[in-house]
């Protein structure tokens, strides 16, 4: 699927974990320019936190749009931790996250340009994304 002239996707992703830590998982959900949905995916990722699932979608769906060839990445995520980490707003003080984090700014780099925004959970696209990992969770 084209990506457009552009070379810009919007890349919506979540996570969660129930138990925190738990059972965890994570989605993305990329999107062009012009609103059409290229790829969605959630993955079951086995115990962890909520946050670290955060950083699995960021880092899936990253990975995603780069093997689409975009130049430019959009992330939307209902996580403000790790919009404000990735941002520079807050520091990494976890442990746990901060692997997680540097993979996130390692992928980044291969892009021209990627803006992250924090939106809210009721955001059509972040709650299908929400719906996606809840689903994989259910099935384990």
């Amino acid at each position: 699927m084209e990506i457009g002239q552009s070379g810009t996707l919007a890349c919506y992703t979540d996570g969660a974990s129930r138990g925190n830590p738990g059972p965890s998982a994570c989605a993305y959900i990329l999107v062009t320019a012009g609103g059409e949905v290229v790829e969605e995916r959630a993955v079951f990722l086995g115990v962890g936190t909520n946050n670290e699932a955060e950083y699995r979608g960021l880092i899936a769906g990253l990975s995603a749009a780069g093997r689409r060839g975009a130049g430019y990445v959009e992330v939307f995520s209902d996580s403000e931790l790790m919009v404000r980490q990735m941002t520079g707003t807050y520091r990494v003080s976890s442990p746990r996250l901060r692997p997680l984090y540097d993979e996130a700014k390692i992928l980044a780099r291969r892009f021209r340009e990627v803006s992250f925004r924090s939106v809210p959970r009721e955001h059509p696209l972040i709650g299908k994304a929400d719906r996606l990992c809840n689903q994989v969770l259910d099935a384990q």
